[in-house]
């Protein structure tokens, strides 16, 4: 699987910029003392946490994505939307979260099957990872909890059945694969505002 010199650097831009966006929005920082906390030894910590949790569910997902584009011939390229990421970054200064950091595009023939395997492969994978984020709750409890609740909050956001999310593709490919796969990741999603 090849990475072109923009995909690599969009996917950094994107890894970073949604790090920082909920490392602001975590952490609670108001413009006021924005320099302070960028400065300040709690950002690193806030950075550290949201790359290894937000960061990676959101990586993985595109790249699952990518991976069975591939697998179906595709050419298959992350995008990030630089508009998209800013608006996320000013999100999280002003206390509220919308990411849309960007989407793998591909181009070729597709049957709805693929279509819909490829959609499926970015909101499986965030399940994936709520369940490998869990056991880390006897070693860093903070990490386990940001990762399990980050990832089930991206899988179950992802499988609505509007606009241009995965949920959407998957719906129009197979309404019973759908139901098994939208109905618990949504339910696991309203679970983790809680946790």
């Amino acid at each position: 699987m090849r990475f072109s010199d923009r995909e690599r650097r969009d996917l950094l831009v994107a890894w970073l910029a949604l790090g920082l966006a909920f490392a602001l929005f975590f952490q609670r920082v108001s413009p006021a003392n924005l320099l302070a906390f960028l400065t300040s030894r709690a950002f690193v910590g806030a950075m550290l946490l949201s790359l290894l949790t937000v960061g990676v569910g959101f990586l993985l997902h595109e790249l699952a994505h990518k991976v069975v584009a591939v697998r179906y011939g595709q050419h298959a390229e992350f995008r990030a939307d630089y508009t998209f990421l800013a608006l996320a970054v000013a999100g999280g200064l002003a206390g509220f979260i919308f990411a849309a950091p960007g989407a793998v595009y591909h181009r070729g023939r597709l049957t709805a099957a693929q279509h819909g395997h490829i959609a499926l492969a970015g909101p499986v994978t965030n399940l994936a990872l709520a369940v490998a984020f869990a056991p880390l709750w006897f070693v860093t409890p903070l990490l386990a909890q940001r990762g399990v609740q980050i990832n089930l909050l991206l899988a179950g956001f992802n499988m609505l059945p509007i606009g241009g999310l995965d949920g959407k593709t998957v719906k129009r490919w197979s309404i019973p694969v759908y139901l098994a796969v939208a109905v618990p990741s949504m339910l696991l999603a309203i679970s983790a505002i809680f946790i």
